[in-house]
């Protein structure tokens, strides 16, 4: 009698396992998921550059420690500076008043002068430019549709720097400098590397768009700006509630955390300053634009979805129910009322004075009625609220620069702020310069940068979809919070610039995708390779792109034919 071994274990011997699918795949470079512990899953460790880098660069082991430490802000304040250096040079150049800051530079003058908001006359402008301490305030009051916040913002720099140029521009460049920052800050904590925030914040600094809406005195730029620090504020605090799980969590013999459902369903996490600072940057944010309260409510539900992982993590078995009975109403105090208290504190102005639009609405028109009892200003206030939503719902008058929402990400219809075509020899045009030169100040954003997240968005909705990563959830989340709210108003005049609120998430996803693309930790030396390669090519060709585009971003004269040039698309002129 022969007994031979089934074909399915040919090559191995009798009663020998055969090889795993995941061990048939490690001939072709996949790589299993490392497995962690329960500490590491709530609270990740930062990632750290291999030994061998430090041996191939001959740092010593004290040094490389000092560099960790110094890099961790270093590394962010470096990206910044240059953002800074990039935002702040010639911020007064072009001498105009362009585009939308003919309402927001004046009104913030008005504002911080006596309060409110005033009627200025249409021609104003060139006498403002021409001298600005000529040029009374108008004591009428004016009909404004957006919240003061910003204006308050921009009417500092021109308390400081006087009703110029670069004194109403000043603010929103120092809140351009600071978003890049916060950006690299807040990639590093949520990709628990330095590297990959730094890179996030980079990208930043060189969108075309985020630097163009940076060196305008438009609300958009101070939107994104208060956005983007609360999405800060909201990562630090999940930190915070899974370091204080941890904690709670008991260890065993071996030293390690153990799940704990009676600790993961029945623990307060108590007081959550950081979830606070987010409600107050989320009122600030709808106290520049309306389309806060959009952002209010997503990222509200982020908040909570992260809270429910975090319980699920440690151990709850009814994580949803769990957060409802203990997270849920804490939430909504700390975010919500402080949101809606610090939209009416930014009225102050216009409360306490009585020649505001529609200050004294409650005493003359308004009188009777069901909410008699309520302060007139707050009666007041509402009625302007209810104004101002009808009139942005009707906006719908044609404008040369609108545009779809479907088209932002591709680019397909920049705004341009301001354009002239000064003659050879005069307004910096080189004297030999065969025709006109062009200067235009064009809010687009960087084309190579915002193509390469398209792409990124599909890699980011993949990992959430598939592979749960918080991370992407938390990026697509800051990007639908500002894009998805447009698409509900595709018959209203709307702009490209206002995707300016979501560009800090797109560049989040560029780097998540360049992470992907350098290789995972414990990958092969060829892998790591061809992926840095990969990665600084594409990054190399961004900056490349923004140095390319330069002139189109500062108003800088070019000749015609290099202003043509960088017109890649007829939607471009």
């Amino acid at each position: 009698m022969t007994s031979t071994a089934p074909e399915a274990l040919q090559g191995h011997d009798a009663g020998e396992t055969p090889p795993s699918w995941p061990q048939r795949l490690r001939r072709f470079g996949h790589v299993p998921r490392p497995v962690t512990g329960l500490r590491e899953r709530l609270v990740p460790p930062y990632t750290r550059p291999s030994d061998r880098l430090w041996a191939v660069l001959a740092v010593p082991p004290a040094t490389a420690e000092r560099l960790l430490r110094w890099a961790a802000w270093g590394g962010p304040l470096l990206v910044a500076a240059v953002a800074g250096a990039l935002r702040f040079w010639h911020l007064g150049s072009p001498k105009a008043v362009i585009f939308d800051e003919t309402y927001y530079a004046k009104d913030a003058w008005a504002l911080v002068n006596q309060g409110y908001e005033g009627s200025w006359p249409k021609d104003i402008d060139k006498k403002i430019l021409a001298d600005p301490s000529s040029v009374p305030l108008p004591t009428d009051p004016g009909y404004v549709v957006h919240p003061p916040v910003g204006k308050w913002i921009i009417g500092l720099g021109e308390q400081l720097f006087g009703f110029t140029p670069f004194g109403w521009r000043f603010m929103v460049a120092v809140l351009g400098t600071l978003s890049v920052l916060m950006l690299c800050r807040i990639g590093r904590r949520l990709f628990r590397s330095t590297f990959l925030g730094c890179l996030a914040g980079a990208l930043l600094a060189v969108d075309g768009l985020h630097f163009v809406m940076s060196r305008t005195a438009l609300l958009d730029l101070v939107l994104m700006f208060f956005v983007l620090a609360a999405f800060g504020c909201l990562v630090i605090d999940r930190d915070w509630a899974r370091r204080r799980l941890a904690s709670a969590l008991p260890v065993d013999d071996e030293g390690l955390l153990r799940p704990d459902t009676e600790v993961a369903e029945r623990l307060r996490l108590g007081w959550r300053p950081w979830r606070i600072a987010a409600g107050l940057m989320l009122g600030l944010a709808f106290a520049t634009k309306w389309n806060g309260l959009y952002i209010l409510a997503a990222f509200a539900v982020m908040a909570v979805l992260w809270d429910v992982g975090a319980r699920r993590t440690a151990g709850a078995v009814r994580p949803y129910l769990t957060v409802l009975r203990r997270d849920i109403v804490p939430a909504f105090f700390s975010t919500v009322p402080v949101a809606i208290a610090t939209y009416i504190a930014s009225w102050t102005g216009w409360i306490v004075t009585d020649k505001g639009y529609f200050r004294n609405w409650a005493t003359t028109q308004g009188k009777g009625g069901h909410f008699t009892w309520l302060p007139d200003w707050l009666r007041s206030l509402w009625h302007y609220e209810n104004e101002v939503y009808q009139f942005h719902v009707n906006l719908t008058s044609g404008h040369t620069y609108q545009s779809n929402p479907w088209s932002w990400i591709v680019l397909g219809r920049p705004v341009s702020y301001f354009y002239e075509d000064p003659k050879p020899g005069t307004d910096g045009c080189p004297a030999g310069t065969a025709g006109n030169c062009a200067r235009e100040v064009l809010a687009i954003g960087t084309p190579l940068l915002w193509w390469a997240a398209g792409l990124a968005l599909c890699y980011v909705l993949w990992r959430w979809f598939f592979r749960r990563d918080w991370r992407a959830g938390a990026i697509a989340c800051g990007v639908a919070a500002g894009w998805v709210p447009w698409f509900f108003y595709q018959e209203r005049t709307i702009f490209l610039f206002y995707a300016v609120v979501f560009v800090p998430y797109l560049c989040l996803a560029v780097a998540m995708m360049v992470g992907a693309l350098v290789g995972p930790p414990g990958s092969d030396e060829r892998r790591r390779t061809i992926g840095a390669v990969g990665a600084g090519v594409l990054v190399l060709l961004i900056i490349w792109n923004f140095i390319y585009f330069w002139p189109l971003y500062t108003g800088s004269p070019i000749p015609i034919d290099a202003w043509r040039s960088r017109m890649w698309f007829d939607t471009w002129v």
